[in-house]
């Protein structure tokens, strides 16, 4: 085999070659078992359709009111970031970076990264800083932290039924589409298949 790829355990470092993959397929280390890597078809155009349509989501559930309380006949709506406004002006601070952080950062990041990853790519060409953005991907995925937004919220809303009207709002559900579909694109999204694509698009 002429310039075999070769890829290293995670588990136990063992190096072996990289072998093509049927439909579905999973690829294990010959010592200790662990997944190599996994065969995700069209693992690109999924991930690109689904970044899209976490784009949208995002926008909503930013420029909607997340969540309203209905007390004496009037209804008091609030969007995340006057939330975290409000969390800056009580002097809880580090509060409010914390939520600007962790739920409107650093998801924008991740989502913008991918399409500048992969837009250019569908056109045939390689992004400049390719593997700076694809450095920086990585690097902000822990910190979106939409789904701990989520139990957040839903604690409070526990908490709040008791004292007044709930109105949950637009962004709340876009909030819980966008936990979704932001797991859906780290279980589909392919490294492999896009630094594949990258030697092509040169």
């Amino acid at each position: 085999m002429a310039n075999p790829k070769l890829i290293a355990c995670h588990e136990c470092d063992l190096l072996q070659r990289e072998v093509a993959l049927p439909l579905a397929g999973v690829a294990r280390c010959g010592r200790c078992g662990a997944e190599l890597y996994r065969s995700h078809p069209h693992s690109l155009e999924r991930t690109m359709a689904l970044t899209a349509a976490g784009i949208v989501l995002f926008a909503i559930a930013n420029a909607f009111p997340i969540i309203g309380l209905k007390l004496n006949g009037q209804v008091i709506q609030t969007t995340l970031f006057h939330t975290v406004q409000t969390l800056w002006n009580e002097d809880m601070k580090s509060v409010g970076v914390l939520v600007f952080v962790t739920t409107m950062l650093m998801p924008a990041l991740e989502l913008l990264a991918m399409t500048y990853l992969l837009l250019p790519l569908r056109l045939g060409r390689k992004p400049p800083h390719f593997a700076l953005v694809f450095r920086m991907l990585q690097a902000v995925k822990p910190w979106g932290m939409v789904e701990v937004l989520m139990l957040g919220v839903l604690v409070a809303l526990v908490k709040l039924a008791a004292l007044a009207g709930v109105v949950p709002g637009i962004a709340l559900w876009s909030f819980a589409a966008l936990m979704f579909l932001m797991a859906a694109i780290a279980a589909v999204f392919d490294p492999r298949e896009l630094w594949a694509d990258v030697s092509p698009a040169r």
